[in-house]
């Protein structure tokens, strides 16, 4: 799918493409390939003599394959963008920028709602986007929101899992429930912290590059300050999901621990019935059942007595609280 936008006083606006006739009369700022076919990577090619990458070379993580200067001068450059799933885990996807002819392109294979977040923006913002370079550099402005938005996610499930935690006795089967939470919080901070890492090298790159004006270069200085002041929410939470693990392992522990102690109780309870009965199976000669009238009595209550004196003692010593 190609999405299409010109500017007009300042304002993205999106232009409807439904043939190649419509993208040759298009005067575009910036080019948005959504999972292109074949047939869409042909009329940027013959239109804007602009090549597409592939998907195994957008997924390319060499430094050398994700900033560079191509033979006839285009820029080109990969960048992390996280999604996150209502039905599932979040991912990072990898976009694929090439700034050429004061005009930017970008390809994907995923519909990314920071990409929806900036078109929206710019229609209803008069003046705030100049040129392509301001199109990428309100990206990956909207790229740092979206991950501090993620960020307040992760404090407030783990809020509840603290909750989980901290508030009641924690049965196996609630600890199952609370490490699955814990694991799925953990795994969205660290690709937050990769995306975020992601970002910072791309801007620095645009940065070094000399590519940006003065007003631009401001941008992208307070760009790094977002995703810097980023960096200490995510190591907090890493700290604070580490704390969360060990409590709740902690749990388990002390549920196993009861389970081992009660049947070493049961198992020591258990001595003293058996005990007598050997004593009695190897003393045929001491049988007070026969030669006494009241020897099943005494020979019952004997056995209760013993059975029931070590659960006594171990409850009177705190044992098995």
């Amino acid at each position: 799918m190609i999405n299409v936008f010109d500017l007009q006083n300042g304002r993205l606006n999106q232009v409807n493409i439904e043939s190649r006739n419509d993208l040759e009369k298009a005067a575009p700022v910036w080019v948005d390939l959504t999972d292109p076919n074949d047939e869409e990577r042909a009329w940027v090619k013959s239109i804007y003599d602009v090549t597409l990458p592939g998907e195994d070379e957008v997924k390319d993580i060499e430094a050398s394959a994700r900033y560079y200067e191509a033979e006839n001068g285009d820029l080109h450059l990969r960048t992390d963008f996280l999604l996150e799933e209502e039905d599932g885990p979040s991912r990072v996807v990898t976009v694929a920028f090439i700034l050429t002819k004061d005009m930017l392109f970008s390809v994907h294979n995923d519909d990314l709602p920071v990409f929806r977040l900036v078109r929206m923006r710019a229609r209803s913002r008069p003046g705030s986007i100049a040129d392509y370079k301001d199109v990428l550099l309100d990206l990956y402005a909207t790229d740092a929101e979206y991950s501090a938005d993620a960020l307040e996610g992760i404090y407030q499930s783990l809020e509840e899992v603290s909750r989980s935690v901290l508030q009641k006795q924690v049965s196996d089967a609630d600890a199952a429930e609370i490490l699955n939470a814990i694991a799925q919080e953990e795994d969205l901070n660290g690709r937050i912290r990769r995306n975020m890492m992601d970002t910072r090298r791309a801007v620095s790159f645009l940065m070094r590059g000399r590519l940006l004006n003065a007003d631009q270069f401001e941008e992208a200085r307070q760009i790094l300050r977002d995703i810097e002041s980023l960096d200490g929410h995510t190591a907090f939470l890493f700290d604070k999901i580490n704390f969360l693990m060990d409590a709740t392992v902690g749990f388990i522990n002390i549920n196993q621990n009861k389970i081992i102690k009660i049947f070493s109780v049961a198992s020591v309870a258990f001595l003293p019935p058996t005990l007598i009965a050997s004593i009695y199976g190897m003393n045929f000669k001491i049988l007070p059942e026969l030669d006494w009238g009241m020897g099943y009595p005494f020979a019952l209550v004997l056995m209760v007595a013993s059975a029931i004196t070590p659960f006594w003692y171990f409850r009177r010593r705190g044992w098995l609280n």
